[in-house]
């Protein structure tokens, strides 16, 4: 996805892995396609939404669906006020989670066995 948006016209984009073979993939491939607005952080996603970091207009998380604790990445999104005003954040995750019951929850969506919730800061 990270490609993805940076093919579309971003003008920043930050993918975050803990997996040192995924995040050298991730750079290796952005390298190669030229995407030098692709910034590969390699860090465990609670960490990294921990630290003091800009605002983001999107975020886009893909965790492993064998991940327990999913519905922690929006309350921490949202904690750590990491969405701009407006600002859309997307979570990809099995169909047993529901995160409907979350604050800033817009909407849910199933694309055969893909899940994704919708949040936005209405800020």
């Amino acid at each position: 996805m990270a490609y993805e948006f940076v093919s579309r016209g971003c003008a920043s984009v930050v993918a975050v892995d803990q997996n040192i073979r995924c995040t050298g993939f991730i750079k290796q491939t952005a390298e190669l396609m030229g995407m030098d607005e692709m910034k590969v952080v390699r860090n465990d996603v609670f960490r990294f939404l921990r630290l003091n970091q800009p605002q983001f207009n999107i975020i886009f998380a893909d965790p492993p669906y064998q991940m327990e604790n999913i519905s922690e990445i929006s309350i921490l999104i949202f904690a750590k006020n990491l969405l701009k005003p407006g600002g859309w954040l997307v979570v990809e995750h099995p169909g047993e989670v529901d995160l409907s019951g979350q604050k800033h929850f817009i909407e849910h969506r199933r694309y055969g066995h893909v899940n994704f919730s919708f949040f936005q800061n209405r800020s």
